[in-house]
């Protein structure tokens, strides 16, 4: 019987490695052709990794929580029936290390490689062999390898963190922890005496999940990294409340989708982005990338409580069916956890809709590495003075709160003002007799 390599599959462009979540399949258990051999996590989404064959599963490489590179071997299934070889299986697939030929390696080094093992093991970070044979390589020291903010799991620190250390080295662009040396870790609190667990008090207490954890060290990550500043901006959306109300039973009919106002609201904020190119950027130490294509990010609250942001790619190209359906697309699989890793990767700008529970208004982060992000309050009947021709009157218009964060670094006032401010435009400007 011929052997088969289950490899952890390239799974979007900017997508290196993923955490292994869960084995669904054991050594020795039998597994059909398509069938999920094990759960695995990248940033944010949960996938199964199937096997393209039926066979058995006699060998695995890696446990839960281990954290696996594109393209490695994760298990091997022995095929019930021929196939075409595949390469020999490696005796060891974990990351490779460097040979340390103890022979030649004098008696002073093998005392200081003998500090930095106790180093490492005193330390509360985990550092993979790959980055701790790149820092030996490199002769960046133990503090200063604790001292670089890392963005993998726990704050861990990835080959690509390092590397992009070294390159930055000599310059001052490369960001560090500031004071503590586990910026990604967060103490709790210590509790108040009254309620302290130890003198039996009413309390009870709940681990993070895995993307709560996430969540938590990319917002910690995104205020110490951006110089957070907000414009807000009242806008009259009557029209555009009148249109929708009017279009959309007639719209899910035909298009068989509801028609929600997400996808007017990314419709706005393409056009905005396009009028405003220099929003639609990121920074990289001292660079900023301006991207030619506009994908916006729409924050979406899952059933657990936790946030996701799917990515609506090229928004600026598609015309509002096109929006709508993929809008809803992205949402549905989102509640259901059936994203892709590549539904949320390279988003340019992003969105959140905070009225949908309720709020006026809200301040949210930016996500990073972006520079800004768009919150949409709730839409409220309000009395407004209208201008007339005639005169002034007072009467009951619809209206709601944009609330624009920008990273004060690379966008002034001015520029963050005036981008909200034009897409408010956009959203006051709807034409209440729109064909769809």
């Amino acid at each position: 019987m011929s052997k088969y390599e289950l490899k952890l599959p390239k799974m979007g462009e900017s997508v290196a490695e993923a955490t292994i979540t869960n084995w669904l399949k054991e050594v020795g258990d039998t597994i059909e052709m398509d069938e999920a051999v094990l759960e695995i996590a990248t940033d944010k989404v949960d996938s199964e990794i199937p096997s393209e064959i039926a066979g058995v599963l006699v060998e695995k490489f890696f446990q839960n929580d281990e954290v696996v590179k594109v393209g490695q071997t994760l298990a091997i299934i022995e095929a019930n029936q021929e196939i075409e070889a595949v390469s020999e299986v490696p005796e060891t697939v974990a990351a490779p290390k460097v040979s340390l030929e103890l022979e030649a390696v004098g008696e002073a080094k093998t005392q200081k490689e003998a500090v930095v093992s106790e180093n490492f093991l005193a330390s509360e970070r985990f550092y993979s062999p790959l980055v701790k044979n790149i820092a030996k390589e490199e002769n960046i020291s133990f503090e200063e390898l604790e001292k670089i903010m890392g963005s993998g799991k726990d704050g861990r620190v990835t080959k690509d963190n390092l590397l992009q250390y070294l390159q930055n080295r000599n310059s001052k662009s490369q960001t560090l922890a500031p004071v503590t040396p586990h910026p990604a870790k967060v103490e709790a609190p210590k509790p108040i005496s009254n309620f302290s667990v130890a003198s039996g008090g009413n309390v009870e207490i709940i681990e993070m999940d895995r993307m709560r954890r996430l969540i938590s060290q990319h917002m910690i990550h995104s205020v110490q990294t951006s110089a957070h500043v907000q414009s807000f901006v009242e806008v009259d959306v009557t029209n555009l409340v009148k249109w929708r109300d009017k279009t959309k039973v007639l719209f899910e009919k035909r298009e068989g989708e509801k028609l929600t106002f997400t996808p007017l609201f990314v419709e706005a904020v393409a056009k905005a982005l396009r009028d405003f190119p220099m929003i639609n950027i990121s920074v990289e130490g001292d660079k900023i990338i301006r991207h030619k294509n506009i994908n916006i990010g729409m924050a979406a609250a899952l059933p657990s409580g936790n946030l996701i942001v799917p990515v609506i790619k090229n928004a600026d190209q598609l015309n509002l069916v096109g929006t709508a359906k993929k809008v809803n697309d992205l949402a549905d699989r989102a509640r259901n956890n059936k994203l892709k890793p590549d539904d949320t990767q390279d988003g340019t700008y992003t969105i959140t809709n905070v009225g949908n529970f309720g709020s006026v208004m809200g301040t949210p982060i930016i996500n990073q590495p972006q520079v800004g992000i768009l919150a949409f309050g709730v839409i409220r009947k309000m009395p407004a003075v209208i201008e007339t021709p005639d005169g002034d009157f007072i009467g009951i218009r619809q209206k709601m709160f944009l609330s624009h964060s920008y990273d004060h670094r690379v966008v002034d006032g001015a520029l963050g003002g005036m981008f909200v401010r034009k897409v408010a435009d956009y959203l006051e400007a709807w034409d209440v007799n729109r064909e769809i």
